[in-house]
């Protein structure tokens, strides 16, 4: 996936083209925030339920558990923690054949239009609701310039272990004639393990350490840990490096899987 010249100037341009095609979408963006900012409202009063008085679970205080929910509904769209079925529906239509031809490999070309659509969603969906949340309850924030640095790294990181997961998902559409089932099952598999749902830190301790075991903290979980600064120190090099790697196997294992699904779809006269 090298870029030459070229390449790199249609990316940025595919990027341009998709937040312009983002924002024109203005009702469904307001709508979707105040949608979010309500079942913000609804998990942070579950939470304080459940902390039933208590300042601290597990390392991780009230006013952190609620900053944890506020993250989780302003990064919906950012990180598109309910799935993306665009690239499966152009597998349907046969669209992809003109994006297997463009002079940038699916793989970016895909990344530049889901990165758009998020810078969006993150400014529009992301940023206001934060500061609509931090006017009802505590929303705690990086003590230091640093904290900030780490805090942008991690959350790029989590949008790359996102993309490639829905990418790879997508890929489901090459073998079966409507994978939006398998879609919707590995989405909210993704949900539940990441921490989007709860916080791992407040799942029993058997199950968190099993979810840590798959990609999906690293999707959701590690970004706001930084942000908290729960993850600190010399375990702030280690929560990126595992980020990175989950990358790495996603985008490896997504390759594989498209090279065989190009390979189908050309025998099936696709």
């Amino acid at each position: 996936m090298c870029f030459n010249g070229f390449a790199m100037r249609l990316f940025l341009h595919l990027i341009k083209l998709s937040i312009l095609e983002q924002a024109t979408y203005r009702t469904a963006l307001v709508a979707g925030l105040v949608t979010n900012f309500f079942w913000g409202f609804f998990r942070a009063a579950v939470i304080v339920a459940l902390y039933n008085g208590r300042s601290e679970v597990n390392g991780l205080t009230l006013e952190g558990a609620l900053t944890y929910i506020a993250i989780g509904q302003a990064m919906i769209a950012f990180l598109s923690l309910f799935g993306t079925f665009d690239l499966m529906t152009t597998v349907y239509s046969g669209s992809i054949a003109s994006d297997l031809i463009r002079p940038v490999p699916l793989f970016v070309l895909w990344m530049a239009r889901d990165l758009g659509h998020s810078l969006v969603n993150l400014v529009v969906r992301g940023l206001l609701l934060l500061l609509f949340f931090a006017l009802f309850y505590p929303v705690v924030m990086p003590e230091s310039l640093l904290g900030w640095v780490w805090t942008i790294l991690a959350l790029a990181a989590s949008w790359l272990v996102s993309y490639a997961w829905r990418f790879l998902v997508n890929l489901a559409a090459f073998w079966t004639p409507d994978a939006r089932g398998i879609g919707r099952g590995a989405y909210a598999l993704s949900q539940l393990a990441s921490g989007f749902i709860i916080p791992l830190r407040l799942y029993p301790e058997w199950f968190s350490r099993l979810c840590h075991l798959t990609p999906f903290p690293a999707m959701f979980n590690t970004g706001v840990e930084v942000y908290l600064g729960v993850v600190s120190g010399s375990q702030l090099g280690w929560a990126l490096g595992v980020q990175g790697m989950w990358f790495i196997v996603l985008v490896f294992l997504s390759q594989i899987i498209l090279r065989a699904g190009i390979r189908k779809l050309v025998i099936q006269g696709g």
